[in-house]
């Protein structure tokens, strides 16, 4: 090559330095290419030569990514972008990321703060929400930071109503899928290629002349009559998460089995015969447990609970991380689960299977021969199940009725189980957690999705022994993390309120029972009251008063205790796989202890105070979405029985009538005041109770009574039953009232749901 020729490719003194073309782009994201810049440093002939090669080794350098004929920052997001919002910072902000991203060419997704929203007339976006925004780049830093105003909902309508399609001689209607919805006609041109039938989202427009809303039709999600129709109503009317975007199946799928040997932070306790104990059905099995004699304290035990180490496979920052905190936990329906992980976690890699090599975080308790935890020890080991057992099957082992795997690891496993269970338990009495006897339903499904009958199971020693440990393991864990000053995220549960334990104080009088005023109340006092109604016909009702008398668990990253397990400190750290909490405990935990990768970072550690408040709304919006579709499966089966009379108890009262439970399905459904007696019946808070003014009959919560079914509706869960039978009559009726001022009540309201316990 000639020296003129050389001469010709040094750059000119009017090419721009790398710095001039970094600061032009971010003046101009997302618009500019090789002409532009050229354009913008008014370089002619040679020197876009030279501008070519120049931007190329930028690329080579990382300095530039290319979008087609676009240049940019790597990781820099358009003007206006569509973004996913899926956490909040430490001081309570939200947190976004681009709904779509190119990870392998681009690197990891930027995360975008997004600003408060001012004025009147302002988007307000929230966790979940997928939003369109106008983005800002703040700074000149190798890696850029975001900011961004939200400038509409995409997936979120606060004026949407959801509902199916009716299409009959009377016209096109919406069936709510709300209990106290009001029916919404539809025009055969706002329909949207919706038939008869689907479950669709509307979108109100106007009033009609009748008085009827009119709405057109915005989203068709399917048909009613498809498998699990019934609890996407739920999914789709609680805005629970259901389909994992790419990012996270990407992740998932890229996630490798763990192999022994190398540089695993990883103890090998392979020999170790830890063993699963879950439903028969069950798909994933984040618990396995061991125990055996304590050889230096009689009468003591060991006990080595192993939960499935997911914090080494979904790491803070991820996409997976964020989709997880997102959904919260996941939501079980009688027809599917929605899982908070996808299944090649949930159900492969982190799921405790038989045989096969898995990773777990392990504590081994010792416990004195009166049942109280003496020490314990956190171990991060590398575990493999010796088999996989339900309840029945290792409960029938044993009382003598074993086979299969049960009866084969009868002697060396089960047995010390037990034995070890019957040491907890005089631990467990000496604490006095409270105990109220209200057995939980379960409704199963044939092959169609319809309900095949409703089921009260055994509650059997297999399944307290489990839950014992478990509890066991969640205090070593809250203990741990406190004696070494590692911030974390406690299960609370507060004592009850003063209002609610006079109420509950008025009502006990009435039974005669007493009720102390002090104000160290403690379970062990309840369990008394619980203890003198045992296998009475006051039973029911007290255990449920009592219930209703009790504050709700939630996360917290302060500790108040656990009220109802009278415990001082708690968290959950034995469900991992499905729930956010405990994978927080679990990173808290690697963290605290050093052990290895996966433990909590900076960033999230700062967040545990929002983590936890949103983390404690998506439970309590996985349990009414459970209890919904519950209601509407029930709901459905009793359609074909109207007219029927059933055997229930009252399990509510209010002015506008009475909640009651059918015995054999748990079905609640609605009596109108209406719909008792043709008298005028007054309402008495404190009693649970209405009193008829002119026989004096009185229907309180608790009581037997029969009904007879005169309305269902399955979309939205409801029932209305008329009082065949039932109240007690009073020996002093209260003054009479003329029949024109008789109360009735409402025609058409609906069920209210029996509340469901979660420790």
């Amino acid at each position: 090559m000639g020296k003129r020729q050389k001469e010709k490719q040094k750059p000119s003194a009017g090419l721009p330095t790398r710095d001039a073309i970094l600061r032009h782009l971010a003046d101009n994201p997302g618009s500019v290419g090789k002409r532009e810049i050229a354009r913008a440093f008014s370089l002619k002939g040679e020197d876009r030569v030279a501008l070519k090669r120049l931007l190329s080794e930028m690329e080579e350098e990382g300095l530039l990514a290319r979008k087609g004929k676009r240049l940019g920052r790597p990781g820099e997001l358009a003007p206006v972008i569509v973004l996913d919002i899926v956490a909040r910072d430490q001081d309570g902000g939200l947190l976004a990321r681009p709904a779509s991203w190119d990870e392998v060419a681009d690197g990891p997704a930027p995360t975008v703060s997004i600003r408060q929203p001012k004025g009147r007339n302002s988007v307000v976006a929230g966790i979940g929400d997928r939003v369109l925004a106008k983005t800002d780049r703040g700074g000149e830093q190798r890696v850029p930071h975001y900011s961004a105003r939200v400038m509409k909902l995409i997936d979120k309508r606060k004026d949407a109503v959801l509902g199916v399609v009716r299409i009959g001689e009377a016209g096109i209607r919406l069936e709510p899928t709300a209990k106290r919805q009001e029916e919404v006609i539809l025009d055969a041109e706002g329909l949207g290629g919706a038939k008869d039938g689907d479950l669709v989202e509307v979108q109100v427009s106007r009033i009609g002349r009748h008085g009827l809303k009119r709405a057109e039709v915005i989203r068709v999600l399917g048909s009613i009559k498809s498998e699990k129709a019934v609890s996407m109503i739920a999914i789709h009317a609680n805005g629970i998460p259901y389909i994992f975007p790419d990012a996270v199946m990407a992740e998932a799928e890229k996630a490798k089995p763990i192999r022994a040997g190398g540089k695993l932070p990883h103890e090998d306790w392979r020999d170790l015969p830890l063993v699963t104990i879950d439903p028969a059905d069950a798909k994933d099995h984040d618990d396995a447990i061991y125990a055996t004699p304590d050889e230096d304290n009689a009468g003591g035990h060991v006990v080595t609970v192993a939960i499935a180490d997911v914090s080494w496979y979904v790491r803070p920052g991820t996409a997976m991380d964020f989709e997880a905190l997102k959904r919260g936990n996941s939501v079980y329906f009688p027809d599917r689960v929605v899982p908070m992980l996808p299944e090649r976690i949930s159900n492969d890699l982190c799921s405790l299977r038989e045989g096969e090599d898995r990773p777990a975080l392990a504590v081994r308790m010792w416990f004195a021969s009166d049942g109280r935890k003496s020490k314990h020890e956190f171990h991060r080991i590398l575990m493999r199940s010796h088999a996989k057992l339900s309840y029945p099957a290792a409960q029938a082992a044993i009382d003598g009725k074993g086979e299969g795997k049960a009866q084969e690891v009868l002697e060396a496993v089960l047995r010390p189980l037990w034995a070890a269970y019957a040491c907890l338990k005089r631990g467990r009495e000496a604490r006095g957690p409270l105990e109220l006897d209200l057995p939980e339903r379960k409704v199963l499904l044939k092959p169609d999705g319809t309900v095949d009958r409703v089921v009260v199971p055994d509650r059997l020693d297999a399944h307290k022994l489990v839950e014992e440990f478990m509890i066991q393991a969640n205090v070593a864990a809250a203990e741990t993390l406190e004696r070494n000053k590692q911030a974390l995220v406690y299960r609370i549960h507060d004592a009850p309120s003063m209002d609610k334990l006079e109420s509950l104080r008025e009502f006990l009088k009435s039974l005669n029972i007493s009720l102390a005023r002090s104000g160290s109340l403690r379970p062990v006092q309840f369990n008394r009251i619980l203890g003198e109604v045992s296998g009475s016909d006051r039973e029911e009702l007290v255990n449920q008063v009592v219930l209703r008398s009790q504050s709700q668990a939630e996360y917290a990253p302060a500790n108040i205790g656990h009220f109802g397990l009278n415990l001082l400190r708690y968290a959950h750290f034995t469900s991992p796989i499905r729930r956010y909490a405990d994978l927080i405990v679990h990173r808290a935990l690697v963290t605290a202890l050093k052990l290895g990768e996966g433990g909590i970072s900076p960033e999230q550690e700062a967040m545990l105070e929002v983590i936890a408040q949103d983390i404690s709304a998506t439970e309590r919006r996985a349990m009414q979405a459970e209890r919904e579709t519950v209601d509407r499966l029930v709901a459905g089966f009793l359609s074909e029985k109207i007219g029927e009379t059933f055997r229930g108890r009252i399990n509510g009262v209010t002015r506008a009538g009475l909640f009651v439970t059918l015995d054999e399905t748990g079905a609640d459904g609605f009596v109108p005041i209406s719909m008792i007696g043709d008298e005028y019946f007054r309402y008495d808070q404190n009693q649970h109770s209405v009193t008829g003014d002119d026989t004096g009959t009185i229907y309180q919560m608790g009581q037997k009574v029969e009904a007879r079914l005169v309305e269902a509706a399955p979309v939205a869960g409801a029932l209305r039953f008329e009082i065949v039978s039932g109240g007690v009559e009073s020996r002093k009726p209260l003054r009479s009232r003329p029949a024109n001022q008789r109360r009735g009540g409402p025609s058409n309201t609906g069920a209210r749901p029996a509340g469901r316990r979660r420790r």
